[in-house]
């Protein structure tokens, strides 16, 4: 009997060696020409250290803050914008391109393996990102990347209905 096989596929979108996180010695391409510096959910140690605390009776609230966290919370942070996922089951979803960015703020915790981030954005609002995994190294990477878009020049606006620099012909 001869019977046509077809080729295995590879790695699909939902296996273990494509939900890897990237790290910033290997950055990932992806097809629109961004390339991933990050993408994971919040430290471990953040967890372990929370777990612990919540076996004490004060520290429940604590430790059932860091398994949702765990859970539910993802970060993503590109050539080209930050993406936080969160919220019940992770259907909130936050994204934010570097030029919205003015000031980039960090605290450390768990004895500086991990820290918070607090992304101050032009309109005055904040973003803030807890229990970051390397977080030094990504602040360094989003403070790059924002001047980078603060020194670049600013794009001309298109001629169109607006424009009063154009004499009617």
């Amino acid at each position: 009997m001869n019977q046509d096989r077809l080729p295995d596929p590879g790695p699909t979108a939902g296996s273990a060696a494509a939900a890897a996180p990237s790290t910033p010695s290997e950055p990932a391409s992806l097809s629109s020409g961004e390339t991933v510096y990050y993408e994971g959910g919040p430290a471990r140690g953040d967890l372990v250290l929370s777990l612990l605390i919540g076996l004490t009776v004060i520290g429940l609230p604590i430790a059932v803050g860091a398994i949702v966290r765990a859970l539910w919370l993802r970060y993503r942070i590109t050539s080209r914008r930050i993406s936080v996922s969160g919220g019940w089951l992770g259907r909130d979803r936050t994204q934010v391109v570097y030029s919205q960015i003015q000031e980039v703020l960090s605290v450390p915790r768990g004895f500086g393996a991990w820290g918070d981030m607090v992304l101050v954005l032009n309109d005055g609002s904040r973003l803030e990102m807890r229990s970051v995994p390397r977080f030094r190294e990504l602040e360094a990477f989003i403070e790059e990347r924002r001047q980078a878009r603060a020194s670049a020049p600013s794009a001309r606006s298109a001629p169109g209905f607006g424009d009063t620099s154009r004499a009617p012909a």
